[in-house]
């Protein structure tokens, strides 16, 4: 009940500048929930943002929260002018270079002239600049009884300069630094690709208000302003072309490489590249509710979505840091006092404990790999919503196709039409289009294009009582007669004396070559029969193999469509079951026989239609998310162009970032293993335990990077 009143406070996002670790950023969320006024607060390490529910804080009271990481807070929708800073010109690794110079100075003067006491004056100099952040930090946390790395950092170094260990505390405060950096760099490197999307849309357009052109900032466009988009520019808004014919690249949204031919009542989108034409487009949309600020809002709360694996390495390591600082105090004190051993070697290997045990390449382990597979999906037109949507499609077992609109290109034609009266064709045309207007079924459409293909006036007709039955067809009342428009099996039951043979043969016959049959007809008689026939896409046998090819064990189709004509297409693409005629609850109970038979399914739809089976899947896919808000906000992943070519790309994105977390992990713990065994001779010092630890945390890092690799075929 309490987390309910907190979400219906007034919520404020802010992005965040200067996230160097995980823990860290856990420690700004603490500080922020205790700013007065403020309920609750999220943090999303992976976007570099913060939610803050209740009174609205200032910005310095956020800022002041982040003090002690320096963090720059601004407002999420105000835009984030990041430059990247060359690491000597990067103010956070002046203290890292400073040290470095007093380390090698000191290192020297012991070295070759034995000058102990001024060598040892140096080594104090680089552990106190280079771990002045680190020991606030850590002693606040260990005051605080908050056990983490910085926590046991600042044990080691402090411990290794107690025991005269002045050389290696310096050393090992350096290679932290060094890694913390890495760390910095592999997150930051991670965030630019989804930084990337925020910068392709222009920040000035071109406008034309009472016939007035000016330029002006997009954040003061309004819905209906008329946008004049010169060849070659980029198009600030989303909005309908009302003027003009051009070429739009959408790649930046879609993923699509080839160019789509735009003209009037076409939609475009912000962020994509207008070609050779001239258009002119009406705003549609408020900036913040573009279609690439809705993919940058949900790529981004994706990243703050946990994986189960992060899960899992989030609760290990909670437990594992307060396990080793025990360890590392046994070690360095009750070994030596129940065993009379040397007091400064077991407290060095002790305080090696501490260094190697630090979770550094465990904790980025999964969140690096995470954000840069969300990111690379995003910028190649895929919508993941989470994490645990990137793993749940790394595991698919079965995928379950909708017909229309999916494996067809959802553009139903008329081919053939049967009268009960000739002559009256463009009356019952007339008729079934009028009623029809009013559905917004896929089949609708094709008869509405028919009528207007055949100049049949519908406007005057008056359309009443519209009723529609839900998978079966409409019913209304068109200049005082009720009507039927819907399939055979729909119009036999409503019919006084049902489809005659002659009817039903006529049904057979389309239905055989592949044909959707809808029929009007009044209470009494059936009056006219149309054969829809929608178009396969090009690519859907290719994407039905190339899944087979992957692994997917079982392809099926459910659709609301007649039998024979789903087997018709079913067949053509290579489909291994198909199940027709489904109302969308019957959809929902095959994938929960499909899981039920232990399979990991996912449901591809429209978004629309196939609610209820895509929230049953393990995951839901919709198709042509960017046409579509229904899609965006429905579905666990949105594909964003109508090119199921990217189901493939999804799934082996998803298996290879699955591998590389389960690679990144059982290293991190290997080399851990590794590291804590050469303890026991004596053999591992503290510099060789953090470089460990540094070496741990690049090559994970640099593991997780290679998810960018992964491209369309």
């Amino acid at each position: 009940m309490a987390q309910q009143v907190v979400k219906s406070e007034e919520k404020k996002v802010y992005r965040v500048q200067g996230f160097s670790c995980a823990s860290c950023a856990a420690i700004f969320e603490k500080n922020v929930k205790e700013i007065p006024g403020v309920k609750d607060a999220k943090v999303n390490f992976g976007a570099s943002k913060i939610a803050v529910y209740g009174t609205e804080p200032s910005i310095e009271q956020l800022e002041q929260a982040g003090a002690f990481e320096n963090l720059k807070v601004i407002p999420e929708h105000q835009r984030e002018h990041f430059q990247p800073i060359p690491f000597w010109k990067n103010a956070e690794n002046l203290p890292l270079l400073f040290s470095l110079f007093f380390l090698v100075v000191g290192w020297y003067l012991y070295q070759f002239h034995h000058v102990e006491k001024m060598g040892i004056a140096f080594y104090a100099a680089a552990i106190v600049i280079g771990g002045f952040q680190l020991f606030v930090q850590g002693i606040r946390n260990f005051v605080r009884f908050q056990f983490d790395m910085n926590t046991l950092m600042t044990i080691a170094v402090l411990g290794a300069a107690a025991i005269g260990e002045w050389g290696e505390g310096a050393t090992v405060v350096i290679l932290f630094a060094i890694s913390e950096a890495l760390e910095r760099f592999s997150m930051n490197k991670a965030r630019q690709s989804i930084r990337s999307l925020l910068e392709i849309a222009p920040k000035q357009a071109l406008v034309r208000r009472e016939n007035q052109e000016m330029m002006i900032p997009v954040d003061q466009i309004q819905i209906g302003d008329i946008l004049i988009i010169k060849p070659g520019q980029k198009i600030a808004m989303d909005g309908v072309v009302v003027k003009g014919t051009s070429s739009v690249n959408q790649s930046a949204i879609t993923g699509e490489s080839i160019p789509v031919r735009k003209t009037v009542a076409d939609k475009v989108f912000a962020g994509t590249l207008n070609g050779e034409g001239l258009i002119e487009v009406k705003v549609t949309k408020r900036i913040e509710d573009t279609t690439l600020a809705k993919i940058i809002h949900l790529v981004e709360e994706a990243q703050a979505e946990r994986a189960p694996a992060q899960a899992f390495v989030d609760r290990f390591a909670k437990i594992y840091t307060p396990v080793i600082l025990i360890t590392g105090i046994l070690i360095a004190v009750v070994l030596p006092l129940l065993f009379q051993l040397e007091w400064s070697e077991w407290i060095y290997r002790g305080l090696a404990l501490l260094v190697v045990g630090c979770p550094c390449a465990l904790v980025i382990s999964t969140p690096v790999a995470i954000v840069t597979a969300i990111g690379n999906a995003a910028r190649n037109g895929v919508l993941v919503k989470g994490g645990i949507y990137l793993e749940e499609a790394g595991s698919l077992t079965a995928l379950a196709f909708d017909k229309t609109g999916t494996l067809t290109k959802g553009i139903p034609a008329v081919t053939e039409m049967v009268v009960r009266e000739e002559g009256k064709e463009n009356l019952y045309l007339s008729v079934a289009a009028a009623i029809e207007k009013h559905s917004d079924h896929p089949l609708a459409s094709a008869l509405l294009r028919k009528a207007n293909e055949e100049g049949v006036e519908i406007g005057s007709l008056q359309v009443k009582n519209v009723i529609a039955q839900t998978g079966k067809g409409v019913q209304a009342e068109v200049d005082g007669t009720l009507y039927y428009v819907g399939s055979p099996n729909w119009l036999d039951e409503r019919l006084a004396g049902g489809l005659s043979e002659k009817w039903m043969k006529q049904v057979s016959q389309f239905q055989d070559q592949g044909k959707t049959v809808m029929i009007l007809g009044t209470a009494s008689e059936p009056l006219a029969l149309f054969a829809v026939r929608d178009k396969v896409r090009e690519t859907s046998k290719e994407v039905i193999n190339q899944l087979h090819q992957l692994g997917i064990t079982k392809t099926v189709m459910v659709t609301g469509d007649h039998l024979k004509t789903a087997q018709a297409i079913g067949k053509e693409m290579g489909m291994k079951e198909i199940y027709a005629e489904l109302l969308p609850e019957e959809k929902l109970n095959q994938i929960q026989q499909l899981r039920a038979e232990g399979h990991r399914v996912a449901m591809v739809g429209d978004g629309v239609n196939d609610a209820p089976a895509l929230a049953a899947a393990n995951v839901g896919i919709a198709m042509g998310g960017a046409g579509t808000d229904t899609a965006l906000e429905t579905a666990d992943i949105a594909l964003m162009a109508d090119d199921l070519r990217k189901l493939p790309f999804t799934i082996r994105l998803s298996r290879k970032a699955l591998q590389i977390i389960k690679q990144n992990i059982t290293f991190s713990l290997a080399i851990k293993a590794v590291a804590l065994l050469l303890i026991i001779p004596g053999w591992l010092t503290l510099w060789m335990a953090v470089f460990a630890d540094m070496g741990a945390t690049l090559i994970v890092t640099l593991n997780a990077l290679r998810l960018f690799k992964i491209k369309k075929i």
